[in-house]
């Protein structure tokens, strides 16, 4: 196995890889590429979810963070978790996913934007390499990025 498998993977830095939803047999990939953190946005109920995973990533020596973003109604308090989260293992390799990649885009998308000052066309880009945010998710943005006044 190897973590190109995973759907919607998206390595994004060293430090760094997204993805959607992996499997049992994935998530021992991920610790053995030497990642930390496993972080997911996803709930506990989302398209192929594993039931116990907190447990099998702590199993295999890795930190488990849950975010449980709702895909129809994003909250601005996820994502100032999400960053507290991003603050806190901010020298740990972080394995981020959630059942498709497009919460974790997003979020990725204005990470970069707001904490790493990098420039709206190429967070736009790895972002768009997932997906095309909707409507609900676009507001999302713009709420978000208003709050933290940043303007593109």
């Amino acid at each position: 196995m190897s973590l190109a498998e995973i759907d919607h993977l998206l390595v994004l830095s060293d430090r760094i890889t997204t993805a959607g939803q992996p499997n049992e047999m994935q998530l021992i990939d991920v610790a053995e590429a030497g990642f930390q953190v496993v972080m997911n946005l996803a709930l506990n109920t989302s398209t192929h979810a594993i039931v116990e995973e907190a447990e099998l990533v702590e199993s295999l020596g890795m930190t488990y963070v849950q975010i449980p973003v709702l895909f129809d109604q994003p909250e601005l308090s996820d994502f100032q978790i999400f960053l507290a989260m991003m603050s806190e293992y901010e020298k740990e390799r972080i394995f981020l996913h959630c059942a498709a990649n497009k919460r974790v885009s997003v979020f990725m998308y204005l990470y970069r934007l707001i904490q790493e000052k990098m420039s709206h066309e190429s967070a736009m880009k790895d972002l768009q390499q997932i997906w095309q945010p909707n409507a609900i998710w676009q507001h999302y943005i713009d709420h978000v990025l208003a709050h933290y006044q940043k303007s593109l």
